[in-house]
């Protein structure tokens, strides 16, 4: 069994950035020479999130709208009274949307839909640099 490490740099995302790491997973799978296995990508990070979707114009305007209509910027969060930052809603949704997936690899490819991209979605009110965590194991 082997285990490759490596990261995907995103320089200075913001609010609602949703960006595909697609090709950039698939790199880092070519990279490491498995054929079968899995790859992990971890946002190292509270406030962000990876995500399949189809990557089209339609829903990257629908996600960011839906995240509002269901944990609005606009109402207070608890976190915001210990931390007075203002981003209580961007840990709420990181929390809903998750930090992390996996994705298998057979015959050395990323096992994915036609239609469907690996993205990161940027939830902070902050703008960010962001280090992603990819971990490939198999053989």
């Amino acid at each position: 069994m082997t285990v490759m490490h490596s990261e995907i740099e995103l320089p200075r995302t913001y609010e609602t950035d949703i960006i595909n790491i697609t090709n950039k997973v698939k790199t880092a799978v070519n990279r490491s020479k498995i054929k079968e296995g899995i790859v992990s990508i971890f946002n190292a990070g509270s406030t962000g999130a990876i995500i399949t979707l189809e990557f089209e114009p339609g829903l990257l305007k629908d996600i960011p709208e839906f995240l509002e209509r269901i944990i609005p910027k606009s109402i207070t969060y608890h976190h915001e009274q210990t931390w007075h930052d203002n981003n209580g809603h961007s840990h709420v949704r990181a929390s809903l949307m998750g930090p992390s997936l996996t994705v298998p690899i057979h015959e050395g490819k990323l096992i994915h839909g036609t239609w469907q991209q690996i993205a990161f979605l940027e939830l902070d009110d902050k703008p960010r640099d962001r280090h992603l965590i990819v971990t490939i194991i198999g053989e």
